[in-house]
């Protein structure tokens, strides 16, 4: 039985216009938003997590592949979402994080992550080499070969995680794969750029036939028989307060070339805060796969920010809860621990607040599972809760969400109006991927 993606991939170069968004993120309430979509449009739903997210050691979001998998597999269940419509994935799996390392640490280490993701059930695996080690030469831009070899490495590796898993479930399906060499960078451009330049079909073609090599060479050509995605730079990216919004015919090269590969579609990082009818090109234009992460989170935190200027005005207005003081924890934790914003956001005291604040870059998702933020959130979930909320403040803040409130559309509850608040962002991904058809929603 094909894997869900190698269907989409099928549709979309069969010219009929498909695809499918993946929602990069640990967040809750950007996970339940994805999931209740999926409902609604009887439609799978794709949810992916970093190397950096969920890793062995458990990365930011404190949870191991095992534990997001079974986390996220329940709260599917919980919510209604038929299994065969929920697809879990990893992304950027390679030395990500080890990168520090010499080659050797890092690819055990690597390798060790892969493992963990296939074993666990993961059914869609991007395998990243990308990105340079201790002991590569900081100065020579790596090679095809060096990615491809280590890709194919990994690839071992998860195959033979996915072995154990056969062991304990004869019918669970084998991974589909993501490779490529030109990869973005997860989050977002690190610094300001002036533009950004789609990969050129001849790299695609070098790419492509190298990695075909290597897994040949490794006896990995079952697996890539899997290979459903390659990701390229289809000229999409976004920075702090920048985005870089897709040209179709500054992409035609590549997307062209593309089409000469009939078992595959192109994965798009970073597209983020795109469009929607920028995106709707991406996904006729065979770039099947849009990766969104940082845009949701983003949502999410707008969404917050709001409740929370809502909270404000019931407690000028006489209400006796304690105020959650969202923003600032949120800003407090941020502050008192640097490592995961700082060399994103450069400027005075000043610039950097206000890029804690407001970027696009969102780098503020690091600190959402943490227990003082969590803390706060729920605080001011709580306190709107117990509260009746004046339409028009509602309408101040969230005027979408206040409509469909007004019309019957939509719970009133805080939880209900943020995760609505969120799936603002994710309609554009649906009409984009063609699950609706409607330009304005």
């Amino acid at each position: 039985m094909k894997h869900p993606l190698q269907l989409i991939a099928e549709e979309n170069r069969a010219g009929k216009g498909t695809g499918i968004y993946s929602c990069c993120s640990s967040n809750p309430y950007v996970l339940r938003a994805a999931i209740r979509k999926a409902i609604r449009y009887d439609t799978p739903v794709l949810i992916e997590s970093t190397a950096n997210q969920v890793d062995q050691f458990g990365g930011y979001s404190g949870k191991t592949p095992e534990e997001f998998h079974a986390w996220v597999r329940e709260l599917a269940l919980e919510m209604g979402l038929p299994v065969k419509h929920l697809i879990l994935g990893g992304d950027h799996l390679g030395p990500l994080t080890f990168a520090g390392r010499p080659e050797k640490e890092a690819m055990e280490l690597a390798g060790d992550l892969v493992y963990a993701y296939a074993k666990a059930g993961f059914t869609k695996i991007h395998l990243d080499t990308s990105m340079r080690v201790a002991d590569d030469d900081p100065h020579a831009r790596l090679s095809d070969e060096v990615v491809a070899r280590r890709g194919a490495e990994l690839c071992v590796r998860s195959e033979q995680g996915f072995a154990e898993l056969r062991k304990k479930d004869p019918e669970a399906q084998p991974p589909v794969y993501v490779i490529g060499s030109e990869v973005p960078i997860p989050g977002g451009e690190q610094e300001a750029t002036s533009s950004v330049t789609p990969t050129e079909p001849e790299a695609l073609e070098h790419t492509y036939r190298t990695f075909e090599e290597a897994f040949a060479r490794a006896g990995l050509q079952d697996a890539f028989d899997r290979v459903v995605g390659f990701v390229v730079q289809p000229g999409v990216e976004f920075g702090s307060e920048s985005v870089f919004v897709y040209d179709p015919d500054k992409a035609r090269g590549i997307t062209a070339a593309a089409r000469s590969y009939p078992n595959i579609v192109l994965e798009g990082h970073s597209t983020d805060y795109q469009p929607r009818r920028a995106l709707r090109n991406m996904v006729t234009d065979g770039v099947g796969i849009l990766k969104v992460g940082p845009a949701l989170t983003f949502a999410c935190r707008e969404g917050l920010y709001a409740l929370e200027n809502i909270e404000k005005e019931l407690l000028l207005r006489g209400a006796s809860f304690e105020p959650s003081a969202f923003r600032s924890v949120l800003d407090e934790v941020m502050c008192e621990d640097d490592g995961n914003w700082r060399k994103y956001y450069p400027g005075n005291e000043a610039e950097q607040a206000y890029q804690r604040a407001f970027s696009l870059s969102d780098r503020s998702r690091y600190y959402m599972a943490v227990p003082k933020v969590q803390e706060a959130a729920r605080k001011l979930m709580d306190n709107l809760s117990g509260a009746m909320v004046p339409y028009v403040l509602l309408d101040q803040y969230l005027p979408l969400q206040a409509w469909r409130v007004r019309e019957g559309l939509l719970s009133g509850d805080p939880e209900s109006i943020l995760e609505d608040r969120i799936g603002d962002m994710i309609d554009d991904y649906l009409y984009a991927t063609g699950v609706t058809d409607t330009a304005m929603m």
